[in-house]
């Protein structure tokens, strides 16, 4: 039997990337998925394919940095599916500047959609899985959080904020067995990364030890991991990086 069999998970950002290659793996383990991005086109195209492979999701769009939005998203999982066992805040973005040169508003936009949106949708979603007494909270963080990266200095606090965030629900809500636990993905293959050029992706790969570049699949194996059943493991951040730590 698939392990996770009628469990509900969310995965914020899942409309393409790293978010939809987590949401099919929680699919392929029996979950229902909750296919939720700010793209409305991108969360129907990925509903409609995984529909297609057999699998259970919907679509809801949201803004995760708008509380609106997320209460909205939120009811209308439980509306459907009646619980929540599973989510994953992987929703996230970059304004790189060095940071001298940083505006007010690069820092923000990576704080709030980073940072803040993991309180706006963990906050509710926890009320149900206290309610239920079971749940798993993971979130995607970085190695820029844990090492810092030059230009990046917005999204090492917001990702090194989201650490300390988890850390501490794992504690908060352990005597509810709610786990919580966060990823930190290296230099993972992306449209992102792909848009650096050759030069500069060849330059990075040189530096890790397993000489190549993670993939979607690759994080989503640390998150099935997390989300399973019966974990002993809370407050944990598994760097999945091919060996680069410096």
């Amino acid at each position: 039997m698939s392990k996770l069999a009628d469990q509900v998970a969310i995965v914020t950002g899942s409309g393409r990337g790293i978010g939809r290659a987590i949401a099919h793996s929680l699919m392929k383990e029996g979950a229902k998925v909750v296919i939720t991005d700010i793209n409305e086109e991108l969360c129907q195209q990925t509903t409609k394919e995984f529909l297609e492979e057999g699998g259970q999701a919907m679509a809801i769009a949201c803004n995760v940095t708008n509380t609106e939005s997320v209460k909205a998203m939120v009811e209308g999982v439980v509306a459907k599916w009646g619980r929540i066992d599973v989510l994953v805040n992987n929703a996230g973005i970059t304004r790189d500047a060095l940071f001298m040169r940083m505006t007010e508003d690069q820092w923000q936009a990576v704080i709030d959609t980073n940072l803040t949106s993991a309180f706006k949708v963990a906050q509710p979603v926890l009320k149900v899985m206290s309610k239920q007494r079971s749940g798993r909270i993971i979130n995607i963080a970085s190695t820029t959080g844990v090492h810092g990266n030059f230009g990046q200095v917005n999204y090492a606090a917001a990702k090194a904020g989201l650490i300390g965030f988890t850390k501490t629900v794992a504690l908060e809500y352990a005597s509810r067995n709610i786990t919580a636990n966060a990823v930190a993905p290296g230099f993972i293959d992306t449209a992102m990364t792909q848009a650096l050029g050759e030069e500069i992706i060849s330059k990075f790969v040189e530096k890790i030890p397993l000489k190549r570049m993670g993939t979607p699949e690759d994080i989503a194996a640390a998150v099935l991991f997390f989300a399973g059943p019966g974990s002993y493991v809370t407050g944990q951040v598994m760097e999945v990086n091919g060996g680069l730590y410096t």
